[in-house]
């Protein structure tokens, strides 16, 4: 993914405040261990993360896509001592890694890990959803919008990564890049939300529930 310049990302991970030093160790076990490294969100995806967390304050965080759990461990640091955070994947082996280095921290507790297809777990999660971070199979973001998006409290906040998908949806081939074009398109037109696409690493989506309640303006 070169989206991006590597020397302006590295400037920016100069400016940034660095996670804590088990964040390191996760992404050397990570490179180490596993088939697909690049698949584990960055430092500087996970500090963002983290501070949404902070900003927003949610009790409930709903993740899709675990792998090694670096997301879930950013976002559980700045997680309030009563939020929890649910995290589905189907990979018992990345996911065991994940429980590793989550044991080793104090805030590890906050992270429940939930193992099977990702939309048979989120019939059984109940409402309202605070916050919710979409970095599982691609294929299937648009059923895992339409699964979160009514149970995500209004003012709530939902993220999605891998948007742009190493620039392939400005010139889509295959399924996958049409699939993620048509995810896009279908989270523009929703009435429900209002997006911001943002280019951090491979494409970040933000979308906040609006609340019919009031006026929208």
């Amino acid at each position: 993914m070169d989206l991006i310049k590597p020397d302006i990302e590295n400037y920016c991970l100069k400016h940034t405040t660095p996670l804590p030093e088990i964040f390191t160790q996760l992404r050397d076990e990570t490179y180490r261990n596993t088939e697909m490294p690049q698949m584990q969100v960055g430092p500087m995806e996970g500090s963002f993360l983290k501070l949404l967390i902070h900003l927003i304050q949610p009790k409930l965080v709903i993740e899709l896509g675990t792998f090694t759990g670096f997301s879930s461990l950013a976002m559980a640091q700045a997680l309030p001592e009563n939020g929890k955070i649910i995290t589905c994947d189907i990979d018992p082996e990345s996911t065991s890694i994940a429980k590793t280095f989550w044991h080793q921290s104090p805030h590890g507790k906050k992270i429940e890990l939930r193992l099977g297809p990702a939309l048979s777990t989120l019939e059984s999660i109940p409402r309202p959803i605070d916050m919710v971070f979409i970095d599982a199979d691609k294929v299937n973001y648009s059923h895992y919008w339409e699964a979160l998006v009514p149970k995500v409290r209004a003012g709530g906040l939902i993220i999605v990564d891998n948007v742009l998908w190493s620039g392939r949806v400005l010139a889509p081939q295959d399924v996958t890049d049409h699939e993620i074009c048509a995810f896009n398109q279908r989270a523009k037109e929703d009435p429900r939300v209002e997006i911001l696409m943002l280019p951090i690493r491979d494409g970040i989506l933000l979308a906040r529930k609006l609340d019919f309640s009031q006026s929208n303006q």
